[in-house]
Order: C-alpha cells, then sequence, then structure tokens
C-alpha cells in the first residue's frame, strides 16, 4: 500500500520479513520535553504527551541541479548497459520528506563498489565533454579510522603533499586497500556537489568494538543496520520512488517517533554512539523517544558499552552537534534524563570537591535560562560561534570553582580535563569556556554599575593592578576596558552569563529556576550593561593600538633591554589610554615621565 499519494513507496512483501521480525512491535508513547518554561517539574518524572504529526511531504521534490545529477548517473547506467540500481540513502531522503533541503547526497551502490562506478561516471562524463570535478577514494580499514563524511579532496590532497607519497589517481587513503575493497566510499564533485558513492552493506559487530566487519548485503539488511526508522529510508533513482524496507520509515516520519529498526538494546550495544544520535535526531525534529529505545538507552550495560566501545572523540562531536543545533536544551535533558550524563561528561577522579547528585539537573538548568535569555535578545547580538560556547559555558557552570591537581600539583580547573579527555574537543573552545568562567566574578562586580545611570563609580575594586592616576569617574571605563581585552569577542558571552548568576549571592542549587526567571527583567539588564559598553566605545578595545611603544618605554627609563618593568609600564599606559580616549601619544609620554620621576623621589 502507497503511503504517500503520488509517489510510489516500496513496502516489503511478507516474504521479505525475516529481519522485521527481530523487533519488538510494542512501542510505546514517548516523552516528549517541552520549551522553556519558568517551572520546573519533577526533574526523575518525564513528562508523557503524544507528538503531534508532523507534515510530510506527498511528494518528493527534486532541485534542478538534483535532476542534473541523476540525470547523469542514470545515463551512465544506459552508457555502459548496466543493470545497477542506485539508491540515494539515509538522510537526504528523510529531509525531503520533511521539506527540508539537503546537500548532503550518499549513493548506495547494489552490484559494485563506489571506486567502480564512480570510474564509470567519469569516463561518460568526458564522452560527453564534461570535465569531473574531483574524485577520490576514502577506505575504510582496521588501520584506517576516517571516514568520507569528514575528508574533502583538499584534505587528501595535503596529506600526500605531508608525507611525501606519490599522488595518482584514485585518491586513496589507506595502508592495506586490497583487505577494504568492499568497504570503500568514492567521493566526486557533480554540479559543485560532494556525492559519495557506497556499495549497500551488512555488518557484523564484535563485543568489543563498534566499528563492524562489513560485507555486501542487500537494500532490506542496508535499511535495517540504519540507526533510525526514519534514517532508513531510500530514494530509488531507477524508479524515482521511495522504498521503505523497515515498513515503518514513513509512518515514524509522519507520527515524529524515534525508533531502531531492529531491538533498541541490540542495536545501541552494537553501537552505542546511536543512543546520542537518537538524542541527537530527537531533539532535532521535536519527536518523541520510543520508551523502549528510552530504556535501552538507560540500561547499565548500554552505558557502560557507551564508555568502552565508543571513542571520545567521537563522542564529543555527536555533542558537539547537539548543543550547535537547534535545541540544545531539549536534547541535555534527555542525556540527564536517561542517565547518561556522567557517561558523556566523566570528571577527573581528583576533583576536589564533591559533585551533588543534583549536579546534572543545574547543568541543564543554567544551560536553559541561558538559551532561554538568548531568545528574547535580538538575534544580531550574537554569532553562531559564540552562542555555541555559551551553551558550552552554560552547561557546566556548575564545575567553574572544581579544580584537581595534575602531576606537577599545578591546579587545573575540571571543564579542562570535560573537553579535553571527555570530549576531545579543541583547545580553543577550552580555553574560550574556561577564561569565560574565569571573568565571572569581575563582570558581576562591574554589572550593576554599568546598567545603572547614575555614574556611580567602583569604590576600592582594582584587581590586584597597580593604582593609575585617572579621573575617579574613569575608573569604570579602564576596569570594563581591561576586563573586555580578556575575553576579546566572547564579552558578550560572559555578560550574559553574568546576568543569569545576577545577583551574585544568589543560591546555586537545583531550585534555580524554580522561582520566577524574570526573563524580562535579565533581558533588560543585559542591554542596559552592553549598551554602556559600546557607548563607552569599547566594543572593539582589544583591537585598540597603544599609543607608545615598548622602544619608547624603553627610552623613557633608559633600559637597554625589555622585561619586567616594560610590562609594568605597558598595564599603566594601557589603563591610562582607557581613561583618556582622546589622548595623545605625546601627552601620555608626558604622564609616564612625570609619573616615574615621582616615583623615583620617593625611592
Amino acid at each position: 500500500m502507497n503511503l504517500i499519494l503520488e509517489l510510489p513507496i516500496y513496502r516489503p512483501s511478507s516474504s521479505s520479513c525475516c529481519l522485521r521480525t527481530l523487533r519488538n512491535n510494542s512501542r510505546a508513547a514517548a516523552s516528549l520535553w517541552f520549551p522553556f518554561r519558568r517551572k520546573f517539574s519533577s526533574f526523575k518524572a518525564m513528562t508523557t504527551c503524544t507528538p503531534q504529526p508532523l507534515h510530510v511531504r506527498e511528494k518528493l521534490d527534486l532541485t534542478d541541479t538534483e535532476k542534473k545529477i541523476f540525470d547523469r548517473l542514470l545515463n551512465t547506467l544506459h552508457h555502459f548497459n548496466l543493470s545497477t540500481n542506485l539508491r540515494v540513502a539515509g538522510g537526504w531522503v528523510r529531509d525531503k520528506l520533511l521539506g527540508k533541503e539537503c546537500y548532503d547526497i550518499d549513493i548506495a551502490i547494489d552490484n559494485m563498489v563506489g571506486s567502480v562506478f564512480v570510474d564509470k561516471v567519469r569516463d561518460y562524463l568526458l564522452s560527453t565533454g564534461e570535465q569531473a570535478q574531483g574524485i577520490c577514494v576514502i577506505p575504510r580499514c582496521g588501520n584506517c579510522s576516517l571516514f568520507a563524511s569528514f575528508l574533502t579532496l583538499s584534505s587528501v590532497v595535503s596529506y600526500y603533499f605531508s608525507t611525501s607519497k606519490k599522488l595518482s589517481y584514485p585518491f586513496s587513503w589507506c595502508s592495506n586497500p586490497d583487505q577494504s575493497k568492499h568497504l570503500e566510499t568514492a567521493r566526486m564533485r557533480i554540479f559543485d556537489l560532494w556525492i559519495d558513492f557506497v556499495n549497500l552493506r551488512c555488518e557484523d559487530y564484535s563485543e568489543n568494538s563498534r566499528i563492524p566487519a562489513m560485507k555486501f548485503g542487500t537494500a532490506e539488511e542496508d535499511a535495517y543496520r540504519r540507526d533510525l526508522t526514519i534514517n532508513s529510508l531510500f530514494y530509488n533513482i531507477n524508479t524515482s520512488s521511495v522504498e521503505d524496507l523497515t515498513g515503518r520509515g514513513i509512518a515514524d516520519l509522519k507520527s515524529g517517533k524515534i525508533v531502531t529498526p531492529l531491538p533498541p538494546k541490540a542495536t545501541f550495544l552494537d553501537d552505542p554512539l546511536r543512543v546520542l544520535r537518537a538524542i541527537r535526531f530527537g531533539a532535532r525534529f521535536g519527536f518523541t523517544l520510543d520508551e523502549e529505545l528510552k530504556a535501552a538507552a538507560a540500561s547499565d550495560e548500554v552505558k557502560n558499552a557507551l564508555g568502552a566501545k565508543v571513542s571520545k572523540e567521537r563522542i564529543g562531536t555527536e555533542i558537539d552537534l547537539t548543543i550547535s543545533g537547534n535545541q540544545p536544551v531539549k536534547a541535555m535533558r534527555y542525556v540527564c534524563d536517561l542517565t547518561l550524563f556522567w557517561t558523556v561528561f566523566t570528571l577527573h577522579p581528583k576533583a576536589e570537591s564533591e559533585v551533588s547528585d543534583e549536579c546534572p539537573r543545574l547543568c541543564v538548568a543554567y544551560l536553559d535560562a541561558t538559551w532561554s535569555l538568548i531568545q528574547v535578545i535580538r538575534c544580531t547580538a550574537f554569532s553562531n560561534e559564540q552562542r555555541r560556547l555559551a551553551f558550552y559555558t552554560a552547561l557546566f557552570l556548575p564545575f567553574r570553582d572544581i579544580t584537581y591537581k595534575d602531576e606537577k600539583g599545578k591546579q587545573i580547573p575540571v571543564v579542562s580535563f570535560i573537553f579535553k579527555s571527555s570530549l576531545k574537543q579543541k583547545s580553543s573552545d577550552l580555553e574560550t569556556v574556561v577564561k569565560i568562567h574565569g571573568s565571572l566574578g569581575k563582570f558581576l562586580t562591574l554589572l550593576p554599575l554599568l546598567a545603572s545611570n547614575n555614574n556611580t563609580q567602583p569604590n576600592e575594586v582594582d584587581w590586584e593592578m597597580e593604582n593609575v592616576d585617572v579621573p575617579n569617574t574613569s575608573k569604570i571605563r579602564v576596569l570594563t576596558g581591561f576586563l573586555l581585552r580578556e575575553i576579546k569577542d566572547f564579552w558578550r558571552v560572559a555578560l550574559l552569563i553574568s546576568t543569569i548568576l545576577y545577583p551574585p549571592d544568589i543560591d546555586s542549587t537545583s531550585e534555580f529556576l524554580d522561582n520566577q526567571f524574570q526573563l524580562e527583567k535579565r533581558r533588560d539588564l543585559f542591554e542596559a550593561a552592553e549598551q554602556a559598553i559600546v557607548n563607552m566605545g569599547l566594543e572593539k578595545v582589544w583591537d585598540v593600538k597603544p599609543l607608545v611603544s615598548g622602544r619608547d618605554i624603553m627610552n623613557v627609563l633608559q633600559l637597554k633591554s625589555g622585561g619586567p618593568l616594560v610590562r609594568e609600564w605597558q598595564q599603566k599606559l594601557c589603563a591610562w589610554q582607557l581613561a583618556y580616549p582622546t589622548g595623545t601619544a605625546e601627552e601620555c609620554l608626558d604622564w609616564m615621565r612625570e609619573t616615574n620621576q615621582k616615583r623615583a623621589r620617593l625611592e
């Protein structure tokens, strides 16, 4: 029976249900977390509701570029008289049925490996006078954990140049290509889109690895090996039809359910990373996690497998995709409710503060508050990168004062361990988040002063900087300028988080959002402080060049080389420049000479 009018849907016959019988058909209604509320319900009891049906298109509409690409592929079949079936797999089909654009086209081939078919496409294009824009082959084997989805042609070329390897067509990346020929993914660029080609597969997992042994498979076997039913759909290019080989991909897409093609526990034990993918897709589309899936994800066996079988890099990649997605709060709440938080965000075993059982809830509460506040602030205030790191900053707020000692006895923020060891994220993200955490105390001190309209100045706030002889009315500009120079482009993120924590004596417990959040008041506080910073001309203060160079300082002090004394005066002169934004270099040097002479007389 066709499930989409005007578009034929292939459904497996009753004789091809051997794989489907492995599924447990008792799928219960799942829970769905709803958007930000000013009151939290009980954390442990997830609210259940019936998912809202989504609009699934009755017809899969191809763009002009997609039509041209598929025409070239079909013409290749006709040119070489091939009986090959070409299917677009996975996310592209899902997104097109939901009316979303997708440029990630993966072609599954039923009777040859991707590189062989790509060769034929290239030869066909050359025979018509067209030029193949780029081709590379990325094998996947036990000695090579790189996947086509993470590589571009330029990265392959760069690799060969950096290792002095001989570069030849087709480009290949593997030490033992003959042993993994059937696993390789071929990639070629057609009409400015990179297209991946790979043969249909079935999988066999070992006990201690999420990397399966793969072999040629049928279309149905390939569909059932997918992580979710909504990702198991094919678009058959030969017949221009959608194929729903699990028998429920379309139905789950329409009803908004996250379901695995095979029993979820076995699916997750085979590849525990699928737990995080299920959470990410559920949050992204607002779909409901299947009850059986949730029970499997929360089981000790699956949590242990997630910690043991999946690399930290892959966990970090999934979490980053989740944090960068359209519903990070919903996703992180699933992580908490399924008791996966400590499996994902492991702390250093020698962390010097005890972490309460309520900590995951508090982490999500801070994330929720930050997400909600950003929604009511004008959309241009934050770039995508600033939003992403704001969410990391908020999520790890409960850990900002927790440290551990490294081998040399140095105190290291535990957030550093989470980024470097638990998630294997890039160092720049870690440095930014730790720097923002470190700036919050200063921002909380300045926040009421910046937001007030009565020109109130700080009294005894110097943050261990030597006093500079500047007018009292300029002190707030000097202190704010120094603070913004520390965190640069992320000062708005620090200001945002500070408004979440204001006033500083707030009780940071699991009751953080139990009382009325007063979203509008916090927005007003943020915007008032932000406007004050802009009015003072400090928005890009770190880009302001110093009026006096290090050489000038050495000349005034009659020094032959630099050192701590020069750095000390650089700080003083920066403070003077902040206090006197219209001052000239000569005025700054005059002030330095006078101040230095007074200091010499006192000594």
